[in-house]
């Protein structure tokens, strides 16, 4: 079944005439972003059955640009950042938690 009809230029030029059918990603990567760092993880090949797929696109490699201000690591940095950033943000929860006596408004 497909969203896109005959008639429908639009949706029939993009990717979305791919939706609700089984897509197989052949080299496929996660993009893992922490602050102003990222990294390009490898993940290898994928089967994704059509109906977990919700949305779909094209990313040309050529045109796509980061801010300036984004800086590739390396994958055993970017698991670090990540592991900071989730301990920054466990500790800010428990800090919450401690301080749910004192009404600030």
């Amino acid at each position: 079944m497909s969203w896109a009809g005959p008639d429908d230029i639009f949706l029939s030029t993009s990717l979305a005439t791919y939706l609700d059918t089984n897509v197989v990603l052949e080299g496929a990567c996660e993009r893992v972003i922490v602050g102003d760092l990222y990294c390009d993880i490898p993940l290898g090949l994928y089967v994704i059955r059509g109906e977990n797929v919700v949305i779909i696109g094209e990313l040309d490699l050529e045109k796509e640009e980061l801010p300036s201000r984004m800086n590739p690591v390396s994958e055993d940095e970017i698991k670090r950042a990540q592991k900071a950033e989730r301990e920054a943000t466990d500790l800010k929860g428990s800090m919450r938690k401690r301080m749910e006596f004192l009404d600030f408004d």
